[in-house]
């Protein structure tokens, strides 16, 4: 007897690239020297006396938000500039060097994704967005979904799951709860999963996303972060250079970096900077196994 075995597999190749993220930080010596200072501020214009006391803001916070808002928001939305020769199409001014700008998670997603466009979000939705995943999926059971979203989407998210929960399965502690002070607390956090069919869905909802989107439409892309039960390769991964995910240097001018020192400087200004930079860039492997939720 001779049996064959027939191997069937699909392999493709997608273009990515690496982007240099930058941000910088300038203040003056004096600002320095009184970042840690309260300023008071009277106001007398109704007749009462009062002072109003602000403070300074940590320059360095700042800065490193600043530039980890930057990068979830290139790695997120930003849309490549590569041609089909590889050449970047924005290059700088001065120097002629090419910025090479990739594509973030979403760009990825919606060549090849599931789209889905609804009128009004209902459980039916869910449910059919799942059903589509599960298509695309390994495996039918098992799977772990995340449904990234805007405010407009999760505010529908809570009360449709609210309503699910109350008409097919009363939860006396989701309705209310009684704290150690006879108080009544109504109501849950949140709903932050979904089982269903067998498979886990977890919703995270993004600043970013109400940004880019707005809070007026409801919008959500669902992903499939079931990592590879062979390779143990995850669905989606950053790449960076060693140790070049963020680098920092400082720029010392007339004070040092608090205003107040002595010792040698790099610059005759009266004042210095903080540079916050690095390299990422951003792979989803599989983007056929999403979808994306547009509210019309």
């Amino acid at each position: 007897m001779i049996k064959h075995v027939k191997w069937q597999s699909n392999v493709e190749r997608h273009r990515g690239y690496i982007s240099t993220h930058r941000n910088d930080a300038s203040y003056s010596a004096l600002y320095a020297a009184y970042e840690d200072r309260f300023v008071k501020l009277a106001d007398d214009t109704d007749g009462k006396h009062r002072e109003t006391i602000y403070r300074l803001d940590k320059l360095e916070k700042n800065l490193l938000d600043n530039f980890l808002t930057a990068r979830n928001q290139a790695l997120l939305f930003g849309k490549s500039n590569i041609d089909a020769n590889g050449k970047p199409t924005i290059v700088e001014p001065d120097t002629g060097r090419p910025i090479y700008i990739s594509d973030g998670v979403i760009p990825q997603c919606e060549a090849f994704c599931s789209k889905y466009a609804y009128n009004k979000l209902s459980i039916i939705t869910l449910q059919t967005v799942i059903s589509m995943l599960n298509e695309k999926a390994n495996e039918d059971t098992g799977n772990h979904y995340v449904f990234l979203c805007n405010n407009k989407f999760w505010q529908d998210l809570y009360r449709v799951l609210g309503d699910y929960l109350a008409q097919f399965h009363t939860d006396g502690t989701y309705l209310w709860s009684m704290k150690a002070n006879d108080y009544v607390s109504v109501g849950a956090k949140g709903f932050d999963s979904y089982n269903y069919a067998g498979n886990t869905i977890t919703f995270k909802v993004d600043r970013a996303m109400t940004l880019e989107y707005g809070s007026e439409k409801g919008y959500a892309l669902a992903l499939d972060l079931t990592a590879d039960k062979t390779s143990a390769q995850p669905p989606i991964a950053m790449f960076s250079l060693k140790g070049g995910d963020m680098i920092s240097n400082k720029y010392v001018g007339v004070g040092g970096l608090d205003g107040l020192s002595s010792g040698e400087v790099a610059s005759p200004v009266a004042g210095s900077k903080r540079i916050l930079w690095g390299y990422s860039g951003i792979a989803v492997f599989n983007p056929y196994r999403s979808a994306i939720l547009r509210e019309l």
